[in-house]
């Protein structure tokens, strides 16, 4: 067995990769990269019906963006290729033979009316509901002449009552009674093998050497244990994640909004927000920091932190950690990031870099920037009149504020129009009112059409003069209605 630490991400590609794989992968990429140590994708794909080539591909782009490379997987062969399960089915064949032949497994010839009425029995009774060994007894020469027949057998592999014990890395020792089993399926047909039997068996062949996955697989292991035991391979060892949860405390589900990590990503998060948030999600970096870099994570990363209570995921947390990786962006950079998210009749690249440097420190994820300066892209804004006046200010007042406005910036060159001088001008004027809200106010809101804004020098400074005068005129127009 392969003493360099192995670990490897799974995922079957039956849906979009969900936050529950990346923090799974995750895991495992940090523990494998601590440990100097492989990372492998493995692409779970025996359920022909559900899997499909877009989750596949939206599986390994997600990985990548994330900054989660395998080394070895899809798109990089290494020495156990293949990595996809659906071109592993002579070698599960094989194993399975194996099995058969040594008596260890199977044919059931059961049907799913008589399985009901089997558990629904043992309901009764107050016993655990399991196989009752009914095809158990079948000899070779009569479950062949039955296949022969045309009849369906699934393939079920022998469970013998005994206790198992094995040592989780995260929650220490796990005692498992295999009499609640009962003779378990492995595979549908030769041809197609269920998830307990091609993980073993991949994972030996792999030569996986820890399989970190969440704490819903606990159940799953004394059955790869005896499969491992039946074949007499070498064992793993196990690490379970806490399950990741909603801020109700139940498992996170499409009713705690977004999951895939394609959503957050339209939403604006970014991949380094998503690493850093995720590596917090039941795991304690022994101090009171928030903000890892993968090399940070890399290096502070170790099993034994690793909580075994589930891990809330909460929303604000993401948003404050995003907002944090924002800010640190280059303006051009977040710019650049800010793209597609601003309308088709865009303004130039000056006025972006205007519009970006004034939401900077405001954004919580890139999508915001959309909503927050929609007014920037509009010919025309639409608000109520009442939103002009400063609080007890009458509608004259705040008419005659804005005419006095319309004339400063009128008599404003373009080239002094900056945030710097039209506060120079118009500043000393609003000071002289009994507040200086009955001119500020009624200018951001004619600027902006919102309660809430940048203020009004720096909305202006991006907007223009033209549009500035135009929205001024705008408003002294409401004011009339």
């Amino acid at each position: 067995m392969n003493h360099k630490v192995r670990t490897r991400i799974p995922p079957s590609p039956t849906g979009f990769a969900h936050m529950g794989t990346a923090h799974t992968a995750l895991f495992n990429y940090l523990f494998a990269k601590k440990e100097g140590g492989d990372f492998i994708l493995r692409i779970e794909d025996t359920d022909k019906e559900r899997s499909r080539k877009e989750y596949e591909e939206d599986i390994i782009e997600t990985l990548q963006w994330l900054g989660l490379e395998w080394d070895e997987g899809p798109e990089k062969d290494g020495p156990y290729a293949p990595y996809r399960q659906s071109e592993r089915t002579e070698l599960y064949k094989k194993y399975l033979l194996r099995l058969l032949e040594q008596g260890r497994a199977y044919y059931c010839f059961c049907t799913e009316e008589e399985l009901e009425a089997q558990r629904a029995h043992q309901m009764s009774l107050g016993e655990a509901p399991r196989y009752a060994g009914v095809c158990r007894n079948l000899s070779r020469e009569e479950q062949q002449k039955r296949l022969r027949a045309g009849e369906r057998g699934v393939i079920r592999f022998i469970v013998e009552p005994k206790t198992i014990v094995f040592s989780d890395l995260v929650r220490g020792e796990i005692t498992f009674d295999t009499a609640l089993l009962g003779d378990m399926v492995v595979a549908k047909d030769l041809e197609t093998p269920l998830y307990n039997f091609t993980v073993v068996i991949d994972d030996f062949e792999m030569q996986i050497t820890h399989v970190i996955r969440g704490e819903d697989h606990i159940a799953n292991t004394p059955k790869q244990l005896l499969l491992q035991e039946a074949f007499d391979l070498p064992g793993v060892q196990y690490a379970h994640l806490p399950l990741l949860l909603g801020e109700d405390r139940t498992k996170l589900s499409k009713r705690h909004g977004a999951l895939s990590v394609r959503e957050f990503r339209k939403l604006g998060y970014l991949p380094e927000a998503i690493v850093n948030f995720l590596a917090l999600l039941g795991w304690n970096p022994g101090d009171d920091r928030e903000i890892f870099s993968m090399g940070e994570l890399v290096k502070e990363f170790s099993l034994e932190r690793i909580q075994k209570g589930g891990a809330i995921f909460n929303m604000q947390r993401l948003d404050w950690i995003n907002g944090f990786y924002i800010r640190k962006k280059s303006l051009e950079e977040l710019v650049q990031l800010c793209e597609p998210y601003f309308p088709e009749n865009s303004k130039s690249p000056k006025q972006k870099e205007g519009i970006v440097a004034l939401y900077q420190e405001r954004l919580k994820k890139l999508s915001e920037i959309a909503e927050l300066a929609d007014f920037f892209f509009k010919e025309k804004l639409d608000y109520p009149k009442e939103l002009l006046p400063w609080k007890d200010a009458t509608n004259e007042q705040t008419k005659e504020m804005l005419r006095m406005l319309e004339g400063f910036i009128d008599g404003t060159g373009v080239g002094e129009w900056t945030k710097t001088n039209l506060e120079k001008i118009i500043m000393p004027e609003a000071e002289k009112q009994q507040n200086r809200g009955y001119m500020l106010w009624p200018l951001r809101v004619a600027l902006c059409g919102k309660k809430a804004s940048p203020g009004p020098f720096e909305i202006a400074e991006v907007l223009g003069k033209e549009k500035t005068l135009q929205r001024i005129k705008e408003a002294i127009i409401l004011c009339d209605i």
